[in-house]
C-alpha cells in the first residue's frame, strides 16, 4: 500500500484554510504556504545539501511551526528526520547523531553551540551544521523557486523520521516512524474524537516526542484542521488558548495539574473547548475528578512511541464512569494482556500487555537484536502491567520495571501515588521500592507539598494506612520541590531511585 503528498492534497483542496498557527510569533500559514514553504525547503536540501533519498537530516529547535515544515520538506524529497531531544547533553546528543549519521544539522539560535560542538566532534560524519531556524531559513526559502514540490507515492512502511528514546536504562534507542504509523495513527485517534477540519488543535508536547507529532498535529493536517504549536508549554497561554481558539486538545497529566493549580483556573471559562484527552503516564483520579467538577471530562489514552501512538482512548460518555481506565483499544490495533509465561490472563487480573496492528514501529534503528526480543510472534512487548474489567476496559496499572515485591506481595506505585494525590496539601508524589530487611523491599514516598502546605513524614503514612492495605503502605517519606520530569512530562523516577533508593 501507498501513501501520497497529504500537503500538497490540502493545499490544492482547501489551499486558504489556516493549517499552521505560532502563537509566539503571532504568524499564521495557509494550507498553500505551508505546501510552498516546505516546498521551498526541500528543493533547497536537495540542492544545496544534495540530500538524497534515505538519508537522514537532524533537527535541533523547539516547538513550533518550521518543525512541521521540514517534517514534510523530508517527506517530499525522501529523506529521513532525526528531531533531536534538546534537553540531553552534548556527550548523549553526540550518540544519537553517531548512530542515525545524518548529512546535515538544522538548530535555532539558542542551541546554535550546541549545535556546533555536536557537529565539530563527529570528525567520522559527513555532517555540516546546517540553517538556523531563526535566522537563516528564512534566506534558505527565499532562495528557493516556488514551485511545488510533490512527494512521490511512497510505501506505507517507508521510515519518515526517527524517533529516540530517553535511553534512561542506556544506549538510546531510535524508534522508526513510517508513513503507514502516522496513517493508521490518524485512523485511531481522529474518530474517537470526532477530528474535522474545523477543529483547532494544540500541541503543547515536545516535537521529538510522539506525541508532539500525532497528538493531534498530524491527525490535524490529515483532517484539514488548525494546529496551534507555541514554542513551549506556558500554563497561561495555554489556558488563553483553551478557552477562546482551541477545540480539541491532549496533554500528560503535569500539564492539567499545573493549570488546575493556577489562580485563574476557577474563573477560566473553557466551554469554547469541546474535546479533552490525556495520556503519557497515569492520570491521578482526584485530579480527573477536579476537572469532572468544572464540567470537563478528559478522556484517558495509552500509547507507545513504538505504537504511532494510539492504542487506547476512553469514550467520553464513559470519562467518569470508568475513571482511571484508558478505555478500549481502537479500530487498528489488537492487544493481550498475558503472564510472565505468555499465556493470556483471566479478565480482572494484571500482566504484561502485548500490542500488535499497522500502525506499530517495524523495529529500531540498526538494532536487529533489539527488534528480535522487542516482539514475539508479531506481538509488541510494551513492558508495562495492565488489566481488562468485565466490561473491556484496560487499565495500564504501571510499568514492569516499577512494581516491587514487598513481603512476597506485588505492589503497583501507582495505585499508592493516586491515593497520595488525593491528599489536599500534596502537589506531587512518586513512590519508589527500596531494599528492606524483613520484607524485602518497601516503599518510599517522594511528595512535594503545594504552598503553604505542611505535611509530616507520619501524616504522610497514616493517610496511607487508612486507604490502602499494609503492605502497600510506605514506610519512609521524603520531601522535595518538585518531582523530576522529562520533556514529556513523565516522572523520572530512574533519577528518585538514584537519588533517593539508598
Amino acid at each position: 500500500m501507498y501513501t501520497f503528498d497529504l500537503l500538497a492534497k490540502q493545499a490544492d483542496l482547501r489551499p486558504d484554510k489556516i493549517a499552521l498557527v505560532d502563537p509566539n510569533t503571532n504568524r499564521e500559514f495557509s494550507y498553500a504556504q505551508f505546501n510552498e514553504r516546505a516546498s521551498r525547503f526541500a528543493e533547497f536540501m536537495r540542492s544545496e545539501w544534495k540530500i538524497q533519498p534515505g538519508e537522514r537530516v537532524s533537527i535541533l529547535t523547539p516547538n513550533g511551526t518550521d518543525y512541521f515544515e521540514v517534517l514534510y520538506a523530508c517527506s517530499k524529497i525522501g529523506a529521513i528526520l532525526v528531531p533531536l531531544n534538546w534537553r540531553l547533553a552534548v556527550p548523549e546528543l553526540q550518540a544519537i547523531l553517531a548512530d542515525s549519521t545524518p548529512r546535515a544539522l538544522i538548530y535555532d539560535t539558542a542551541h546554535a553551540e550546541t549545535a556546533k560542538t555536536i557537529a565539530g566532534d563527529m570528525f567520522t560524519l559527513p555532517l555540516t551544521p546546517g540553517v538556523c531556524a531563526d535566522g537563516n531559513y528564512e534566506a534558505a526559502l527565499a532562495s528557493a523557486s516556488g514551485k511545488s514540490i510533490v512527494m512521490p507515492a511512497r510505501p506505507l512502511d517507508e521510515c519518515w523520521y526517527l524517533l529516540y528514546t530517553a535511553g534512561t536504562t542506556g544506549r538510546a534507542k531510535g524508534v522508526i516512524q513510517t508513513y503507514g504509523m502516522v496513517l493508521y495513527n490518524h485512523l485511531n485517534i481522529g474518530p474517537a474524537i470526532d477530528l474535522t477540519s474545523r477543529d483547532t488543535t494544540l500541541n503543547l508536547l515536545p516535537v521529538f516526542h510522539t506525541g508532539g507529532n500525532n497528538m493531534y498535529t498530524n491527525p490535524t493536517f490529515i483532517a484539514g484542521g488548525t494546529a496551534i504549536v507555541p514554542r513551549a508549554f506556558d500554563v497561561v497561554q495555554s489556558m488563553h488558548l483553551l478557552s477562546t481558539r482551541v477545540t480539541a486538545f491532549f496533554g500528560v497529566p503535569a500539564m492539567y495539574l499545573f493549570m488546575s493549580q493556577h489562580l485563574d483556573f476557577d474563573k477560566t471559562d473553557f466551554s469554547h473547548m469541546r474535546s479533552w484527552a490525556c495520556g503519557g503516564a497515569p492520570m491521578p483520579l482526584s485530579l480527573l475528578e477536579l476537572y469532572e467538577k468544572r464540567g470537563i471530562m478528559i478522556q484517558q489514552g495509552f500509547g507507545m512511541t513504538e505504537t504511532g501512538p494510539t492504542v487506547f482512548l476512553v469514550d467520553e460518555a464513559y470519562a467518569v464512569s470508568k475513571s482511571g481506565s484508558v478505555g478500549k483499544p481502537q479500530p487498528w490495533v489488537d492487544v493481550r494482556i498475558v503472564d510472565r509465561e505468555g499465556a493470556d490472563v483471566p479478565v480482572g487480573e494484571m500482566g504484561e500487555l502485548l500490542i500488535k496492528g499497522p500502525g506499530v514501529t517495524p523495529g529500531y534503528w540498526q538494532l536487529p537484536e533489539i527488534t528480535k526480543n522487542s516482539f514475539e510472534d508479531g506481538w509488541l512487548h510494551s513492558g508495562d502491567v495492565s488489566r481488562r474489567d468485565e466490561d473491556g476496559y484496560y487499565y495500564i496499572v504501571d510499568r514492569w520495571k516499577d512494581m516491587f515485591i514487598s513481603g512476597g506481595e506485588n505492589v503497583y506505585p501507582a495505585e499508592v501515588e493516586n491515593v497520595l494525590f488525593s491528599n489536599p496539601a500534596v502537589a506531587e508524589a512518586a513512590i519508589i521500592g527500596v531494599k528492606d530487611e524483613k520484607w524485602g523491599e518497601v516503599g518510599r514516598a517522594i511528595v512535594a507539598l503545594k504552598p503553604n502546605q505542611t505535611l509530616s513524614e507520619q501524616e504522610v503514612i497514616d493517610f496511607c494506612k487508612e486507604r490502602l492495605a499494609k503492605y502497600k503502605v510506605p514506610k519512609s517519606v521524603v520531601f522535595i520541590n518538585a518531582l523530576p520530569r522529562n520533556a514529556a512530562g513523565k516522572v523520572l523516577k530512574t533519577d528518585l531511585r538514584k537519588q533517593y533508593g539508598a
